[in-house]
């Protein structure tokens, strides 16, 4: 998404504030930018000096900035939330007159490459998320960002399996479970998407812990459950995209 467009994608956290989950009522935004070749740290730059401060005082602050481990590329990965539906709307208001905060999208989207960037999402958490502390974790790590998209009519199914058994089989193998989302209700695939974020000790501690997930009896017994209740996979077919993520210096999340 070209940066300008943030005016454009703030209009949907209205549309959100219904459905918000029960036990965490922010209204998250999930942002990729891809840099022009040379252009990355500018970028940084202008992320952690000009808008960062505007956009939190205006009450968006920023959760967590990432990049690709592998990042040939040149993305930059973000997760900012309002407080509350309320929060988002007065937020609306207030960033359409700010100049300092346009001009900094303005810049933002000159340095932005041409080819299109992901779509941002406006997101809330599901009833099952964590309470997840922003703060810099237990030494260097990794995160994993994991978007799945279901079969038809079966994301309950897989909120259900996430929900009743593989958050507590991820935390006994040694991962770390930090937002789990779904997209609001006016979003491309709401009713098939589930985007969750990890944390890892590293890339390798992450294969080891889910080559031992994929082996417990436990989440072998709770898949064919599932499945069973499904017709099938609750997944598609390469419906499970990965990418693994550290985090900026400026980031709050670490």
């Amino acid at each position: 998404m070209k940066p300008l467009a943030l005016l454009a994608a703030l209009m949907l956290t209205a549309t959100v504030a219904a459905s918000a989950a029960e036990k965490d009522q922010r209204i998250y935004l999930l942002s990729s930018i891809t840099a022009k070749p040379g252009k990355l740290d500018e970028i940084h730059a202008l992320i952690r000096d000009r808008l960062m401060p505007p956009l939190a005082k205006l009450g968006l602050p920023t959760l967590g900035v990432f990049v690709p481990v592998e990042n040939g590329a040149g993305k930059i990965i973000s997760v900012s939330a309002f407080a509350s539906p309320e929060a988002a709307e007065k937020f609306k208001d207030a960033v359409e007159n700010n100049d300092e905060i346009k001009a900094g999208l303005a810049q933002l989207h000159e340095l932005a490459a041409d080819a299109p960037n992901e779509p941002q999402r406006v997101l809330m958490a599901t009833d099952f998320s964590p309470a997840v502390t922003v703060a810099a974790g237990p030494g260097a790590r990794v995160f994993e960002l994991r978007t799945y998209t279901t079969t038809p009519g079966n994301l309950s199914l897989l909120h259900a399996r996430f929900r009743d058994h593989t958050l507590a089989l991820f935390a006994k193998h040694g991962m770390t479970n930090l937002w789990y989302w779904q997209p609001g209700p006016q979003q491309k695939d709401a009713d098939r998407t589930l985007v969750y974020l990890l944390a890892h000790a590293s890339v390798d501690a992450a294969k080891a812990s889910f080559d031992a997930f994929r082996t417990d009896p436990d989440w072998i017994a709770a898949k064919a459950a599932s499945e069973e209740k499904g017709g099938g996979s609750l997944t598609m077919p390469d419906g499970v995209k990965s990418v693994f993520l550290k985090a900026t210096d400026y980031s709050p999340l670490k």
